[in-house]
C-alpha cells in the first residue's frame, strides 16, 4: 500500500481508502467510481427493503469488489446482514478490501480472489443477494448467476455498455445479449428491456423466473433489481413476457407483440412505411410500485449523501409502474408534425381530460408514458400548438 498516494472517501456511514488514480478505468490499481455513489445509495435501500420483505438475515455476494466500497457499505449500513462475500480477481484490490473492512471495524466479511463466474459456481445456493456490477457488460456472468441463484433471492445487475443496449452499436448488442436494439427516442427503456429479457431467458435455463422490482437508466449505466423465483411452471409463465417492439421512424407509431417466436408486422398501419423491430426483450413490468414505496420509506432510516437525487429518481420510477412499454417524446412528435412544441404540462392535462393515463418518465424529461393512441396524442399537440 505504501507505493500509492492514498485517497479517503466517505459514503453513508462508511469510510474507505484506495490508491488515487488519474481517470476512472479498469486500468486503475484498485477500482472505485465516485459517479456510482447514487447507484450504491439506491442499492442500500433496495437490499434493506428486500431483507425486511424476507424477514431474515441475508448473505450478500459483491461479485466485483474493487475498493470494497459496495460490500463494506452493505455490511455496515444494512440491518439483518449475516455474511458479505467480496470477490475480486485482483490481488491489490483484495488487499484494500481487507484494509477497508478493518477501517470500519467490521466482522463477517470474507474476501476472495477468483474469476467471477467460477466464484459463483463454487458457491451455489449460498447467497440471498448477488450484486453484479462489472466494468462493461454483465452478460458473461449471468449464466453462472442463474446457476447460483437460490429461490426468493435478489439479483442486482449493472450494465455500463449502454451504447450497445441503446442501439448505437447494433452488432455488440446482438453478440452480447442475443437481441437486436434500435436507437429511438425511448432507446434507454428499450435497453433496460433487452437486459431484463436476456436475464429472464438466461435464468429460465435453470427453471428460474424473474420479477423486476426496480430498474433505472442513469448517466452511463443501467441497473436492474430482480427477484428470482424457482420452478419450471413459473419460468414458462415468465417467458410469456418476452417479445418485440415494432417501431415506425416516419410517424412514430409503435406496437408490442409478446412471444419469443411471434410474428411481427412489417408495414406501419398508420403511414404504410416499413417498421423496424427491436428484441427479443422484456415486455412485462420494469417497476414495482409497492417495493419502490417501501424503499422511499426506508430512506428515512439511512444516511445517504445523494438522498435528494435518490428520492427524485425513485418517485419517478414509482409513478411509472404499470404504465405501458415505451413513451412519446413531445419534441420528436412536433418535429415530425413540423409545428412548435406546446407546454408539456398542457399535453398531460389534455390527455387526462380525455380519460387517458399520462405520466412522466425518468428516461426522458420530455417523455410521456400514456395509454392514448398516437393519433390522439398528435391531435392534442396540434390543437395546443395552433392555440399558442
Amino acid at each position: 500500500m505504501d507505493e500509492y498516494n492514498i485517497k479517503t472517501v466517505e459514503e453513508g456511514l462508511t469510510k474507505i481508502q484506495f490508491p488515487e488514480f488519474d481517470k476512472i478505468s479498469s486500468e486503475a490499481p484498485v477500482f472505485y467510481n465516485p459517479h456510482m455513489e447514487l447507484n450504491r445509495d439506491i442499492s442500500i435501500l433496495a437490499l434493506q427493503t428486500f431483507q425486511k420483505q424476507e424477514n431474515q438475515d441475508i448473505n450478500i455476494c459483491d461479485l466485483f469488489g474493487g475498493s470494497g466500497i459496495r460490500g463494506v457499505r452493505y455490511k455496515n449500513e444494512i440491518n439483518g446482514v449475516d455474511h458479505v462475500f467480496i470477490n475480486d480477481i485482483s490481488e491489490t484490490a483484495n488487499e484494500y478490501e481487507r484494509h477497508n473492512v478493518k477501517l470500519n471495524n467490521l466482522e463477517d466479511i470474507e474476501i476472495f480472489q477468483h474469476d467471477a463466474s467460477m466464484f459463483l459456481r463454487m458457491h451455489r445456493g449460498k447467497f440471498d443477494v448477488i450484486d453484479i456490477d462489472p466494468f462493461g457488460t454483465p452478460s458473461p456472468f449471468l449464466d453462472s448467476a442463474g446457476y447460483c441463484s437460490r429461490r426468493n433471492s435478489l439479483l442486482c445487475v449493472t450494465a455500463t455498455d449502454t451504447s450497445a443496449l441503446c442501439g448505437t452499436y447494433k452488432e455488440p448488442c446482438i453478440r452480447k445479449y442475443n437481441a437486436k436494439p434500435y436507437k429511438s427516442e425511448y432507446c434507454h427503456e428499450t435497453g433496460i428491456r433487452i437486459l431484463a429479457g436476456f436475464v429472464a431467458l438466461t435464468l429460465a435455463k435453470y427453471s428460474k423466473s424473474i420479477e423486476v422490482k426496480l430498474s433505472h437508466s442513469t448517466e452511463h449505466y443501467m441497473r436492474l433489481y430482480i427477484e428470482v423465483k424457482k420452478g419450471s411452471k413459473k419460468s414458462d409463465e415468465c417467458l410469456k413476457n418476452i417479445g418485440y417492439i415494432s417501431h415506425c421512424k416516419h410517424c412514430l407509431y409503435r406496437e408490442q407483440n409478446k412471444g419469443l417466436a411471434t410474428s411481427t408486422p412489417d408495414i406501419c398501419p398508420e403511414c404504410g412505411e416499413k417498421l423496424i423491430q427491436a428484441g427479443p426483450l422484456w415486455l412485462g413490468d420494469i417497476q414495482n410500485a409497492e417495493f419502490i414505496s417501501k424503499m422511499i420509506e426506508e430512506s428515512e432510516n439511512k444516511k445517504l449523501n445523494t438522498k435528494e437525487d435518490v428520492l427524485k429518481l425513485l418517485e419517478s420510477c414509482r409513478i411509472e409502474a404499470k404504465s405501458p412499454a415505451t413513451f412519446y417524446d413531445v419534441h420528436k412528435i412536433c418535429k415530425i408534425l413540423k409545428i412548435s412544441a406546446p407546454k408539456l404540462d398542457l399535453v398531460f392535462e389534455n390527455l387526462e381530460k380525455e380519460g387517458f393515463e399520462a405520466v412522466k418518465t425518468h428516461f426522458n424529461p420530455l417523455g410521456i408514458k400514456t395509454n392514448a393512441p398516437l393519433k390522439k396524442i398528435k391531435e392534442i399537440i396540434k390543437t395546443l400548438s395552433s392555440s399558442n
